[in-house]
């Protein structure tokens, strides 16, 4: 039977924290800003691109001259990709070297960014979207790596500070920007946008991060045998659970084969790791508690992200408004993600707990879902601004509580130690992450297009012909619209459809207020979840002051 983990059983913090000097100022920035720029600027990519490409699905559909189906499967084949290469860059990152891969990655990105709108064939763009998303999918977990092994540990609070906002702004701002693009430029700038921030990226990643040494080549090279297994079954899982509801889950062959597919392939990564274990894969080295519970509190934190991605912009569509129309709602979320960010790296350096940020922010993302159950169906975007304003603090909150308990827990856990354990760590949390994110929003439409049903029953339970007020307001309707029909009848029947309509209307939102409701209970569960992480043994300040000394003494002595 193998040892036992070291890294499950901890020395006292001072040790810990002196270990983490010894060995993060070997690789130390020599230019820290344009490293955190570089970092920050990889989180941001992704989210966008990706919201981007689910924006501008319309036009790309059109641009083409493809169906409905066919338009579903465009987003769905980048996320797969995203997912794909999440759990294969630990194999890649091993064996060739992190920064090696996220140059050559980038690289593709753009060029495949840039010739995106020339491609006219629908099966072509489905393989560039997917190279694209193979090539994105790497910005995530190496970037993150960087950061914690050569970002200065007193930058490192404004890092993950900025990493949050980058990554949650970019959800918001997204429907303004694509909106500008559309009505300004044309609907090609939602992939060139991403083709002239990637060589900004690779840019401050080569001058701000220094190359890390190529990893010493052993007599048995890794099997990449077990990462294909895992990659696939996660990647083709995830394509499952985005196509269910469209394609009516069990009664679908397509999701059907999906689902089991993904699982065989799960299963046998799971077979070929038990018969033979990977050097650069730790799986013992998550299994501990705080990294579980992030876990879950990163899944939760995906899941309510619903609030701007789904349930504002679907409440507002609904009334026929378009992304630009749109925009000045959830863009209030992202307005006070700058301010909000540099406070929360201020407290983190001024030794203020991680959980207390997070139990703040989830607090506040909770009390701005309750507030927008006032919803009725005559609100339009101006009347979110407040609950928005409220909510876009809470997340910034409640991200960069998250993200800077996660690098706590990645530095305190001993991740710095071995490159496998920092990339195990960083592959499952994208994994987890992009797991949040789609599972979240599957089951939030799942859940509103159940709830409509019901309160279309309900509803119309009290609508039937034969009732006076019902009678009634048709009538009236009818004669409003009898000077602009071709008889009675016609009339009439106009009158029918606008009350259908109306009773749909309100349905919808009695559905989208449930939702509302749905993601204040589950941030009310993560608050549970907060208060049963252990609290970690040194702070930021602490470890950037241990991190100083070290580097003195070391400059003394040599």
């Amino acid at each position: 039977m193998a040892a036992a983990n070291p890294v499950l059983r901890l020395p006292p913090p001072a040790q810990i924290a002196e270990g983490v000097g010894k060995i993060a100022p070997v690789d130390l920035s020599k230019s820290p800003l344009l490293g955190i720029l570089g970092v920050i600027l990889g989180a941001g990519i992704v989210t966008l691109t990706g919201r981007m490409i689910s924006l501008g699905l319309a036009d790309l559909k059109g641009h083409l001259g493809i169906s409905f189906d066919a338009g579903a499967w465009v987003g769905t084949t980048y996320d797969m990709a995203l997912m794909f290469i999440g759990a294969f860059t630990v194999y890649l990152g091993g064996l060739i070297g992190p920064r090696r891969i996220l140059f050559f990655a980038a690289t593709g990105f753009t060029v495949i960014c840039t010739l995106l709108p020339s491609i006219h064939s629908y099966a072509l763009l489905i393989v560039a979207i997917a190279l694209g998303g193979l090539a994105s999918g790497t910005f995530y977990p190496l970037t993150l790596t960087f950061a914690l092994r050569n970002i200065p540990l007193r930058f490192l609070p404004f890092t993950v500070a900025l990493y949050a906002t980058f990554v949650d702004g970019a959800v918001n701002i997204a429907p303004t920007l694509y909106g500008f693009y559309r009505n300004h430029l044309s609907w090609q700038w939602m992939f060139w946008n991403s083709a002239l921030i990637t060589p900004i990226m690779m840019f401050c990643i080569y001058y701000g991060i220094p190359a890390a040494p190529v990893p010493k080549r052993s007599s048995e090279t890794p099997s990449f045998v077990a990462f294909l297994y895992a990659s696939a079954g996660f990647a083709t899982l995830l394509g499952a659970f985005e196509q269910g509801e469209r394609l009516d889950w069990w009664r679908s062959g397509v999701f059907s084969a999906l689902f089991a597919g993904g699982s065989f392939f799960l299963l046998c990564a799971l077979v070929r790791r038990l018969r033979s274990p990977n050097p650069l894969v730790d799986m013992p080295y998550l299994r501990q508690w705080n990294t579980i519970l992030l876990g879950i509190g990163l899944f939760l934190f995906r899941f309510c992200l619903v609030t701007t991605i789904i349930l504002i912009p679907q409440s507002l569509a609904i009334h026929g408004f378009e992304a630009d129309q749109i925009g000045p709602a959830v863009i209030w979320s992202g307005v006070p993600l700058l301010a909000v960010t540099f406070v929360a790296a201020l407290l983190l350096l001024a030794n203020v707990d991680s959980r207390l940020l997070l139990a703040s922010g989830f607090a506040l993302m909770a009390l701005g879902c309750y507030l927008n159950t006032d919803l009725t169906s005559a609100w339009s975007a101006s009347n979110y601004h407040r609950t928005e304003l409220l909510t876009g603090v809470g997340q910034a909150f409640a991200f960069t509580g998250l993200v800077s308990a996660i690098i706590l827990q990645g530095i305190f856990s001993g991740g710095l130690a071995k490159p496998q354990w920092i990339l195990t760590f960083s592959a499952y949390f994208h994994t987890v992450r992009l797991f949040g994110g789609t599972v979240g929003a599957v089951a939030m439409g799942h859940f509103i297009a159940h709830r409509e049903k019901l309160h279309s029953n309900l509803l119309g339970q009290h609508v039937d012909r034969g009732n006076w007020i019902t009678d009634q307001n048709i009538q009236g309707l009818a004669a409003g619209l009898f000077s602009h029909s071709a008889g009675l009848a016609a009339a009439t029947g106009r009158s029918v459809g606008m009350t259908a309509s109306r009773l749909s209307l309100q349905a919808y939102t009695l559905s989208v207020i449930d939702g509302f409701l749905l993601v204040a209970w589950s941030c009310a569960c993560a608050l549970i979840l907060v208060a049963l992480l252990r609290k970690s043994p040194l702070t930021y300040g602490d470890l950037s002051s241990i991190q100083q000394g070290l580097i003195a003494d070391k400059e003394s002595k040599s």
